[in-house]
């Protein structure tokens, strides 16, 4: 197993970036002060592969996680924000970035970006996160032991659980569309899982792949089916609101696999916080700054806590009734 030594090279850089910062705001002269201390903040760039709420919403709350242990932004940590609008050369070109500029860390959101970030960066830390499958993509030698500069948060859901949600609120469903990117990593394990669980409901997957976020309208209106499952594939996720446009034509529901796509017209699930996720990412990335912790040795974390999250507008537009049953145990019901 290869060891770092990006913990104990961060916790001198953090011991001197705060000294720094104690002494500039020691008189009362202002911008200036704020001004030269800026300069010696720790740098972190954020790569993240698009945007849709629970990419943002990640990082937003890994940003938060910095706020709430005192870090003052643009004085103590500056966060080098950067998208790649999803595609793929321009994560690579971001991350060639990161890689020769003077970042001390680095945010990789969403497994495009995790493995371009991987790829160009071997000597500072890089801490990932809405990563569904960081083996299976390369990023680490395990979960329990990542064995180099990569650590962070996977996002992998419940997709049995959430499968399941299309016999409650349509019992007599027999085909469920997935509509998927063929190149993220991702979504392909999300898929297999999907192919397990819908063999033990007595479902029969229809699957339509795609290049980028303007195909998915077109690839949901090949399929025939009485419900569609939307995984955490990025490109769909960007474009979820084209594909609900085709469910609400064809009057089948959405079963999503995160909140935020409930929020924006997905019918139910099972998901999780990507905000908490984002911030539990930030509470890794300061224990590297603080305590000198090694990404080799840090296993990937996830969140076990989920939220049963319907939508009784979206499922009023797609023709479906959600039963009371699955309203009362819901954690959140989105009326409109």
């Amino acid at each position: 197993m290869r060891r770092s030594t990006f913990g104990m090279v961060a916790t001198g850089l953090l011991t001197a970036t705060l000294a720094l910062a104690g002494c500039s705001n020691g008189g009362d002269d202002g911008g200036s002060g704020g001004d030269a201390t800026s300069a010696d903040a720790i740098r972190i760039g954020v790569m993240q592969i698009v945007e849709h709420p629970s990419l943002d919403a990640a990082r937003e709350g890994f940003e938060q996680a910095f706020v709430d242990a005192g870090y003052v932004e643009g004085t103590d940590v500056v966060f080098d924000e950067q998208n790649a609008q999803g595609d793929q050369a321009t994560a690579t070109a971001i991350a060639g970035t990161f890689a020769s500029d003077n970042v001390d860390m680095v945010l990789a959101i969403a497994t495009p970006t995790a493995q371009a970030a991987a790829q160009a960066i071997t000597d500072k830390p890089i801490l990932i996160t809405a990563v569904t499958e960081p083996k299976e993509a390369g990023l680490v030698d395990s979960w329990d032991a990542p064995g180099g500069n990569v650590t962070g948060t996977s996002d992998k859901n419940p997709v049995a659980e959430q499968l399941s949600l299309v016999k409650e609120l349509a019992p007599d469903a027999t085909t469920v569309g997935i509509v998927y990117s063929s190149g993220e990593v991702n979504s392909q394990v999300q898929v297999d899982m999907a192919q397990e669980a819908a063999t033990d409901l007595g479902l029969e997957l229809k699957l339509a792949t795609v290049s980028s976020a303007g195909e998915v309208q077109q690839a949901a209106e090949s399929l025939d089916v009485d419900a569609f499952y939307v995984p955490t594939d990025n490109a769909v996720v960007s474009a979820l609101e084209s594909l609900i446009q085709v469910a609400e034509a064809k009057q089948v529901p959405v079963i999503a696999a995160e909140g935020d796509s409930v929020e924006r017209g997905a019918v139910a699930t099972y998901g999780i916080d990507y905000s908490k996720l984002g911030y539990q990412t930030g509470l890794m990335a300061i224990d590297i700054l603080e305590n000198g912790a090694d990404p080799a040795t840090m296993p990937i974390q996830t969140q076990d806590e989920l939220q049963l999250v319907v939508n009784t507008a979206a499922a009023e537009r797609m023709g479906v009734t959600i039963p009371q049953a699955l309203v009362d145990r819901a954690d959140t019901v989105i009326s409109q």
